[in-house]
């Protein structure tokens, strides 16, 4: 089962079937490595339904609007994180993930690694249940705090290109740019 704290940002979560995550979780301290079976994938993207995108892009070029948009467009509502604030994808763009608020699912990151351990310890003080770290945008440290904070982590998968893959729609459009669409982005 997933820990979250009794209080504070975890009251904001939405209501879900008792037990509805943990049974997705690969381990029992809820660790999703790159190893993740298509199953328990498909199980997860059967759970989520809003997702806070940390590094949000306006620049459609970039895979940080590009992967978003896409699953925007597969019915996942996207809450958009980025310093700028603002408007992105139509929903408010929150400046940071501590101001967020609504329940949030799954925190999916494209930042640098360097920022890492801040997503992770911004993902658990939100109360959301899974960290969704896009391929190379984690570090050993952040999946340990994250993981022993009781939070679902995933990683080596993009989450839009593996939503494609595992039939669940289209797949996002090719990379605008040379390069993995699931690459971190520059700050």
């Amino acid at each position: 089962m997933v820990a979250r704290p009794p209080d504070g940002p975890a009251a904001r979560q939405p209501a879900r079937q008792p037990g509805s995550l943990a049974a997705v979780a690969a381990e029992p301290t809820g660790h999703d490595t790159a190893g993740t079976t298509d199953e328990r994938l498909l199980a997860l993207y059967r759970w989520m339904r809003t997702i806070a995108v940390v590094g949000a892009s306006a620049d459609p070029r970039k895979p940080a609007h590009a992967i978003p948009a896409y699953l925007q467009s597969q019915g996942f509502r996207i809450i958009p994180v980025n310093p700028r604030g603002g408007e992105l994808f139509g929903e408010r763009a929150y400046r940071s993930l501590a101001e967020v608020d609504v329940p949030i699912d799954v925190v999916d990151v494209f930042r640098p690694p360097a920022e890492a351990e801040q997503v992770a310890r911004d993902t658990v003080a939100s109360g959301a249940p899974v960290l969704w770290f896009q391929p190379g945008t984690e570090t050993a440290a952040a999946v340990r705090l994250a993981t022993e904070a009781g939070v679902t982590v995933v990683t080596g998968h993009c989450l839009g290109e593996a939503h494609g893959r595992l039939g669940l729609g289209p797949g996002p459009p090719p990379p605008a740019r040379p390069g993995h669409p699931a690459a971190p982005i520059s700050p």
